[in-house]
């Protein structure tokens, strides 16, 4: 919003997006989303291209926002899992609760595996993304420390950036354990 503003008050219009999809070429598999008074007129100009433009109604920055709370949502759950299973791990508990996911939420152990295998090589990527999060949660008024903590977890993982694989989840969970040296089990209940 404040781009949007320095550059009205510089004469210029000003169009607010958000990208929300894979990087990959393939048309409709990735969105634009586009806000502000203009976005109507800018829209049309990605038609030919790979990438779906959509207008959002609202003001510049409501495309902002949007990817903000899909990233949120997305890059923020998946920071989660990773640290669950790094909790799982540190307190020798890791295979009771795969056992537990498998009967209660069955797609989750699958889903805690890919975290690490599609996150850990990009992680470095998402730190930033995470701290600009949870100012677009400051900036509406609420916490900000789930976000904060998510950064933290891909920040762990930022050392398998340029890595020819990703690493296992009992690696990942190595990284992100490194950061404390307490003895499994020793856990304030």
């Amino acid at each position: 919003r404040e781009i949007g503003r320095i550059v009205e008050r510089g004469g210029a219009r000003f169009v607010d997006g958000g990208i929300i999809g894979p990087a990959n070429r393939k048309p409709g598999a990735a969105r634009l989303y586009l806000s502000g008074p203009e976005a109507a007129h800018v829209a049309p100009l990605f038609a030919a291209g790979p990438v779906s433009a959509v207008k959002l109604e609202g003001p510049v920055g409501a495309a902002s926002a949007l990817k903000m709370a899909f990233a949120g949502w997305n890059k923020g759950m998946q920071a989660l899992l990773m640290a669950i299973r790094a909790l799982a791990m540190a307190e020798g508990v890791d295979q009771a609760l795969l056992a537990e996911w498998r009967i209660s939420m069955p797609e989750v152990p699958a889903r805690s595996e890919r975290a690490v295998h599609e996150n850990a090589r990009k992680a470095w990527r998402f730190v930033g993304e995470m701290e600009q999060i949870a100012r677009t949660f400051a900036q509406a008024g609420l916490p900000t420390g789930f976000h904060d903590a998510a950064g933290e977890v891909y920040r762990c993982l930022a050392g398998y950036k340029d890595t020819p694989a990703p690493p296992s989840v009992e690696e990942a969970i190595a990284a992100l354990l490194k950061r404390t040296s307490r003895e499994p089990g020793s856990i304030l209940l």
